[in-house]
């Protein structure tokens, strides 16, 4: 009896032991819902296909975004409800999208990891906002980047505030994940240009309270802070609740040796994963491997760097994120899928293994018999 509790215990790990997950996006309603302002019903209907879809690839976690830009997927008092739901930012759709998907979910044996963007307070600074939006609470920390409004990540307020959504949201959900994107500081322009961040004013608070590194050393250890706050959030809140993060797939330029990139996380986006791995604060990495196979920016060779002992010497699971959408935007035949997932299995260590699918749509349409690539 005593081993058959056991084994029973041991069941949901077997059944994920590789981890096969699909980003379900909303911003700018890339996958859900197709457009803002549709019925509770039909926004409902619209969930159930794509958790169907994702039950026909053989996907077993779908990352959510609950939180596309400071608002809310579901009824949250932090923050407002989310303006791809209905247009108007704060207007409820009149019933909760999180808590429907993760009950239709659960019936399909699919995991749900919330999905949060931690800085971005508005995708459009034009759109109009409501009054509890971040960016009005503090709008002293509220920079207009381009046309986004990006929250500065050394401000400890905006800090707390998310660690506060995050605390909400496992507190409140049956999650059993909550998944951070790449969005740290901006990003350069396609032209390589940086942005100038107008950070100064937090920084120089930072130094009339002592702090003594320098404004890159500052940076990266507010991402740092975060997201070790939000781990240690996360694993007190609720026992069995992962967090887990998807880079920017290239450390940095060079590295390793022959990849060729023109983002340099470590210096621009301040983005230091192999640091959250080797300190435990993550439970899982995904970086986001959107590149052939081959080339400057090869999909085996970084997968290979990724899982090597040297760069991650806990063993934290890696699930490359497989671009599935550039079959569409990039041309690329439903073969160079199939290798990737060859490869992916082929390269230790695995830690279980698996990758996530950026993003559900081919996998919904099986764009050029993607499907059945996915599924053997």
């Amino acid at each position: 009896m005593k081993r058959l509790l056991a084994l029973l215990l041991l069941l949901p790990a077997l059944a994920f032991a590789e981890f096969r997950g699909a980003w379900i996006a909303t911003v700018h309603n890339i996958n859900f819902p197709s457009e803002p302002g549709l019925s509770a019903e039909a926004q409902k209907a619209q969930i159930i296909r794509l958790l169907d879809a994702a039950k026909r690839n053989r996907v077993n976690a779908v990352l959510f975004q609950a939180r596309p830009e400071s608002d809310a997927l579901y009824a949250s008092k932090i923050e407002p409800w989310s303006r791809y739901l209905t247009g108007t930012q704060g207007a409820s759709p009149g019933y909760d999208p999180l808590a429907f998907l993760i009950s239709e979910a659960k019936k399909r044996g699919i995991q749900v990891h919330a999905w949060l963007n931690p800085y971005r307070g508005a995708a459009n600074a034009s759109q109009p906002r409501a009054a509890n939006s971040i960016t009005k609470k503090f709008p002293q920390y509220t920079y207009r980047v381009g046309n986004v409004l990006w929250m500065d990540p050394g401000a400890p307020a905006v800090q707390d505030q998310i660690v506060a959504v995050v605390k909400d949201l496992v507190s409140r959900y049956d999650l059993d994940g909550v998944h951070f994107d790449d969005y740290f500081y901006p990003y350069p322009t396609d032209s390589g240009a940086v942005y100038p961040f107008p950070d100064d004013a937090t920084y120089a608070a930072y130094r009339a309270r002592g702090g003594s590194l320098s404004k890159s050393e500052w940076r990266r250890e507010n991402v740092n802070t975060l997201i070790r706050r939000v781990g240690e959030t996360v694993h007190a809140t609720r026992s069995g609740v992962k967090f887990g993060v998807s880079p920017f797939g290239i450390f940095q330029p060079g590295v390793p040796a022959g990849i060729v990139a023109g983002v340099d996380q470590f210096n621009q986006l301040y983005g230091d994963p192999l640091k959250w791995m080797r300190s435990g604060w993550i439970d899982y990495l995904a970086p986001q491997l959107y590149w052939k196979d081959g080339g400057p920016q090869s999909f085996s060779t970084l997968l290979r760097w990724w899982r090597s002992p040297q760069v991650n010497p806990a063993g934290v699971p890696i699930y490359p994120g497989i671009a599935v959408d550039r079959l569409t935007t990039h041309g690329w035949p439903a073969s160079e899928i199939g290798r990737q997932l060859q490869i992916e299995k082929a390269t230790g260590p695995r830690n279980g293994g698996g990758v996530i699918f950026w993003n559900i749509k081919a996998l919904q349409n099986n764009t050029k018999g993607v499907s059945g690539v996915v599924s053997s």
